[in-house]
């Protein structure tokens, strides 16, 4: 069986067909997050901090690492970007001991990464284009890291499957030539919008039998690209992603965390619930009220995505005996409680670990 290895300091992580499905923790990258791109600007990192921290704790395998801030001060990515990725990977592993996986369209900010990284990292990523090729292949081979591999060349990306196919067939045959075993590329299949093109779903799953049963190699996506523009994403994610990994997909790029309720959602739930006359008892909390009243929680949990990956890793064998399943759902003891072990603790009033 195919095994990708990626390791931080001190943990291993397998990405393979008979393995649990490998998370990877895309929260770490300021495109499309304004905020996180002014703080990284102005030096501030505790967001950084506290996606990582999060991230981990809500079953992340491993963590992606992005620096694309195009800075205000600084238009150039290629002076800005290496030392800050750089600076956010030394950050990380001080902070939780996950393999990561550095991702960067800047070459010398891959370069800087696998310097800084403590382990065998991700490499994110190479694609079909020539000059692409031609730099990110020596690196991998060099540093003896395993990469990701996008299907889309010179040409851009094809709506067509077997397009896609065969930049993949390329990309491994031009690795081997370096080289790089099979076992060592990860491909990335490309999920396309299925609001915008309806057998994107169905693409992707005969792609991935494809690239497992032809090329023997491993998988990943960008999981919420299968959703995008549409209503109720995570109703759309939950259901993709154990029908790819039903279809041989091994890992995915994804947000593994619930965010936080918004204090002004609370608010105006609040109200809400004042209008039909109900008096709340004056001493409950923000966090007591939103589970009573279904709106999520006040702090970062794992969410519905992680949920339906545990689930999926328990009907494959994956999982054996449920052990990983049974852990994510076993309530956490009250504040003052000490935490039972055997029997049915808890039974009653499981809920998802924060």
């Amino acid at each position: 069986m195919t095994r990708t290895i990626v390791e931080s300091k001190t943990k291993t992580a397998v990405i393979g067909f008979d393995e649990p499905f490998c998370v990877i923790g895309e929260r770490i990258n300021p495109t499309g997050r304004k905020k996180l791109a002014a703080e990284l600007e102005a030096g501030d990192f505790s967001t950084v901090e506290a996606d990582a921290i999060a991230q981990a704790a809500a079953g992340a395998t491993v963590l992606d690492i992005n620096a694309g801030v195009v800075y205000n001060s600084n238009p150039n990515p290629n002076e800005t970007e290496p030392p800050l990725m750089t600076k956010i990977i030394e950050l990380v592993q001080g902070l939780v001991d996950l393999p990561l996986c550095i991702d960067s369209s800047v070459p010398a900010a891959l370069e800087a990464g696998l310097q800084a990284c403590e382990g065998r990292p991700l490499l994110n990523s190479v694609t079909g284009e020539e000059d692409r090729l031609e730099y990110v292949l020596p690196l991998v081979k060099k540093y003896n890291v395993p990469v990701v591999a996008i299907s889309n060349d010179d040409t851009g990306i094809s709506e067509d499957p077997d397009v896609r196919f065969e930049v993949a067939k390329k990309i491994v045959q031009r690795a081997a030539d370096f080289g790089i075993p099979a076992h060592d590329i990860v491909v990335d299949p490309l999920v396309m919008p299925v609001g915008a093109m309806g057998t994107a779903g169905l693409q992707v799953f005969t792609l991935v039998r494809r690239l497992r049963d032809e090329l023997g190699v491993n998988t990943t996506c960008g999981a919420s690209n299968i959703s995008f523009g549409l209503p109720n994403r995570h109703g759309i994610n939950n259901a993709f992603l154990p029908m790819a990994m039903a279809a041989g997909m091994t890992s995915a790029i994804m947000n593994p965390i619930a965010l936080p309720v918004k204090q002004a959602e609370i608010e105006a739930k609040k109200a809400e619930v004042a209008a039909t006359g109900l008096v709340l008892p004056a001493d409950m909390d923000d966090e007591t009220f939103c589970q009573l009243f279904g709106l999520g929680s006040t702090k970062p949990r794992a969410g519905k995505e992680m949920e339906a990956i545990m689930a999926a890793n328990f009907l494959t064998n994956n999982d054996p005996h449920g052990g990983n399943w049974i852990k994510f759902n076993k309530a956490p003891p009250k504040p003052g409680e000490v935490a039972r072990t055997g029997g049915r603790a808890g039974s009653r009033s499981r809920s998802r670990r924060a």
